[in-house]
């Protein structure tokens, strides 16, 4: 874990939230296991594996003494999270967390919540793809698809999207980007579906055709979304759902599935869609096998 601990000696005070370790990636060996991550004002530190006592000692002592460093009159706020029997155990180490935990990143607010369950509210590997949004965003109808907190539809409209549609199983993640939507100040331009996107497509089309779709999906969730064998069936719509030369971003968060996988896929049920490019994931999650890491492909119809 010397890496980890090396990263937290060199570490910066920030306002964005961000990743600061990325042992994931492989890059640095034995320490895979490890991620340290940025929610101000909190550290949250996960493992993959299980951890000693001395090793969270370890931790607690470098982040202590760098924080020091970097804000001597303000506490020390960190949360380690294990991962290691397929369970989720959080425990508060030092300090305290917001009971409204609000983050930001490029200018827009996100509310989060560190204290429970492995997804925190907004997804640092993805900003690239949110930044990507907000540049494409200009007047045009979007369609977010898994849409989780909304963090894209923020994007969209700061960037003057027209409207945007978001489309999630889960009214909870939903309600959270209502309140994204509000904590943002943003017109009201937003639809939120609480609905099974399979089962939406009559509400789906009819407020189509779109500019921009975005399509992040879980790779692997039971009763939801299974990739090896759902996500073709939101490829074959995309021709019809799209505006000519409207453009739609894939998203692909399965190390076991690879570009060509997408790839393959849009050749077989939307052969209209031409590719443009692979977004680059944010530095710090930088992969000694970039086919394992975040895939965001663009391509755009004909």
């Amino acid at each position: 874990m010397q890496a980890l601990l090396n990263a937290i000696a060199q570490m910066d005070k920030t306002t964005d939230a961000r990743r600061v370790f990325h042992g994931r990636g492989g890059v640095y060996p034995d320490s895979e296991q490890w991620t340290l991550d940025w929610f101000a004002p909190v550290w949250v530190l996960t493992s993959f594996k299980p951890v000693t006592d001395e090793e969270l000692a370890q931790c607690h002592n470098a982040l202590e003494q760098r924080w020091q460093a970097l804000a001597p009159h303000e506490p020390l706020n960190w949360v380690f999270q294990c991962r290691a029997t397929g369970q989720t155990e959080t425990r508060l180490m030092a300090g305290s967390v917001p009971e409204k935990h609000v983050v930001t990143e490029q200018g827009a607010h996100y509310l989060v919540h560190v204290m429970r369950g492995q997804n925190h509210g907004l997804f640092l590997d993805m900003a690239n793809g949110r930044e990507w949004l907000r540049q494409h965003a200009k007047h045009e109808n979007i369609l977010n698809l898994f849409a989780y907190t909304c963090a894209f539809s923020v994007v969209a409209l700061q960037g003057g999207a027209a409207q945007v549609v978001n489309v999630d199983m889960s009214q909870g993640a939903l309600a959270v980007g209502q309140q994204n939507h509000r904590l943002n100040d943003l017109p009201p331009k937003a639809r939120f579906l609480g609905h099974d996107i399979f089962k939406t497509w009559g509400k789906i089309n009819k407020m189509g055709p779109y500019g921009v779709i975005v399509i992040d999906p879980p790779s692997y969730q039971k009763g939801s979304f299974i990739a090896t064998k759902d996500y073709i069936k939101l490829i074959r719509r995309l021709p019809d759902l799209l505006e000519p030369q409207g453009h739609v971003l894939l998203c692909l968060n399965a190390p076991e599935l690879d570009t060509q996988f997408l790839h393959s896929q849009v050749t077989e049920a939307a052969p209209s869609l031409r590719f443009v490019e692979r977004l680059a994931n944010p530095a710090a999650f930088v992969d000694v096998s970039p086919e394992k890491s975040l895939k965001v492909l663009h391509y755009q119809n004909a």
